[in-house]
């Protein structure tokens, strides 16, 4: 038998409870309604549960994946740059596409509440939690392997979107990685989301 199973395989306990409750809360999230609002329900499965996992089952301190201001001077700097830089290119394709157009028109209804409760949570569960603890193990590369399942979560947004979150979940990784903080990453997301949706409206130009 034992040449038949090979040698005897070892995993990291604490890699696999992250990997395996990460892809389960991704597909409850997508099937399931917990409660009325989908920014609550992502405030539940991203931010409250793995909080929770964090200090009951891994006996840790948030502080170690993430939950903190970090370095907030890079972070201010890094977050204010990224504004600038991005701000043109959202303006161009929000009013250039049609389908974001459509899509994210009836999101302005809450604005910005409605974007900073749905994306606190996601960013600390892919910028934190994922990110934090791969990053023990696998070192930078790391910022890649978080960055998948961010883009394989916006499958069923606008194409062009979706297409471009590889190389968008990698930059708000290392932003991360680089400030030892979430906090960055959400600031960034939410003005991207937030300001997508302004423009999608036709509320500026």
């Amino acid at each position: 038998m034992k040449t038949l199973l090979g040698p005897r395989l070892q995993f990291d306990w604490k890699i696999v409870t992250i990997t395996v409750v990460s892809t389960l809360l991704l597909i409850v999230d997508y099937y399931q309604r917990l409660t009325p609002n989908k920014g609550y329900d992502r405030t539940i499965l991203y931010l409250i549960i793995p909080l929770l996992i964090i200090l009951l089952v891994f006996r840790e301190d948030p502080r170690e994946f993430g939950f903190t201001f970090g370095d907030w001077k890079a972070g201010l700097g890094i977050t204010a740059i990224a504004i600038i830089l991005i701000a043109p290119v959202l303006y161009f394709v929000s009013r250039g596409d049609l389908t974001m157009q459509n899509y994210y028109k009836p999101s302005l209804n809450g604005l910005p509440w409605n974007t900073f409760i749905d994306l606190f949570g996601w960013e600390f569960f892919f910028r934190g939690f994922i990110l934090f603890a791969y990053v023990r193990k696998f070192g930078p590369e790391a910022l890649w392997l978080q960055a998948v399942p961010f883009a394989l979560a916006h499958i069923s947004k606008p194409e062009i979107e979706t297409l471009s979150t590889i190389f968008g979940g990698f930059a708000f990784g290392w932003i991360a990685y680089r400030t030892r903080s979430f906090v960055y990453p959400f600031l960034i997301h939410w003005f991207v989301a937030s300001f997508t949706i302004l423009v999608a409206a036709g509320l500026l130009g």
